[in-house]
């Protein structure tokens, strides 16, 4: 009797032990493995790695725009924490101003503030008619501290002068044009630094010399939900502490504008890198 009984209850427990591997297996089968893009972001936003070699460096994405223009894009350029510091800073200290400019023969009010900071004895900066008060990078220390972190991230590069933007809110934009100004030389570089409410960023090909050129600021855009979607026209969003890089001849073919959005209602401040040659 005793004898049967123990029988039994192995049996129970080998049961048991059938049913439990499988339970296990049916739920290694349906859990969804964690990407390390995911692990990452569950660990929360990288630090700035220009602060430590040891850091990872940073994730970017390079458009071959063809005939030697290039973009490269950086989403994760700064820390969240850091970004928000740096977009308080510029927000509150910088000496924000909208100038009146002049485009196609026409004055207005620029759709949008700005600031503009430079080395010492450098050509004047001069676009629509306006020309910039430049303001010396030891005024504003923490824009020298981005400055260090583009240069790390971007080995080789000397920039010496900045443009800043400040967007209000969706009806703040700017227009469609190029920035090849004869200061930056022929194939300007420019950096691109951005802080607070997403928005986008529309890259567009010139037309040819042949075809019948339209102004730029009539033709409608076209929204596009996938970068490179079209090989005229790419378009980025521009997160907070992302760098987008402009180079080669870029800005001798291509034309680029951040158009007006009902939706975006956030700050936005843009940082413009460049470094004048003449």
């Amino acid at each position: 009797m005793k004898g049967t009984s123990f029988g039994a209850g192995n049996g129970y427990l080998a049961l048991l032990a059938i049913l439990f591997k499988k339970t296990a297996m049916t739920l290694r089968l349906k859990s969804k493995p964690i990407s390390a893009e995911e692990e990452e972001e569950e660990e929360g936003e990288p630090t700035n790695p220009s602060r430590s070699g040891d850091e990872p460096a940073k994730k970017s994405t390079g458009v071959d725009l063809g005939n030697g223009s290039e973009v490269v894009y950086m989403p994760r350029f700064l820390s969240r924490d850091e970004s928000w510091r740096f977009c308080d800073y510029l927000d509150k200290h910088i000496p924000w101003t909208r100038p009146t400019i002049r485009v196609f023969g026409r004055t207005c009010l620029q759709p949008r503030d700005t600031c503009y900071i430079a080395d010492a004895g450098l050509t004047e900066l001069v676009y629509s008619g306006y020309q910039p008060h430049a303001y010396s990078w030891d005024d504003y220390p923490l824009l020298k501290e981005i400055l260090e972190a583009v240069h790390n991230a971007l080995p080789g590069s000397k920039f010496n002068s900045l443009l800043l933007n400040r967007y209000k809110g969706g009806n703040d934009y700017v227009g469609w044009h190029s920035d090849d100004e004869k200061l930056y030389g022929s194939t300007p570089e420019i950096a691109s630094v951005s802080f607070g409410c997403e928005r986008e960023f529309f890259l567009k090909k010139k037309p040819s010399k042949n075809s019948q050129a339209r102004r730029p600021d009539d033709e409608p855009v076209r929204k596009r939900s996938r970068m490179g979607s079209d090989a005229d026209q790419h378009t980025f969003v521009l997160k907070h502490g992302s760098l987008l890089v402009m180079r080669g001849y870029t800005q001798r073919d291509w034309v680029h504008s951040v158009p007006k959005r009902a939706k975006a209602e956030g700050l936005r401040i843009n940082l413009t890198f460049r470094r004048i040659i003449s």
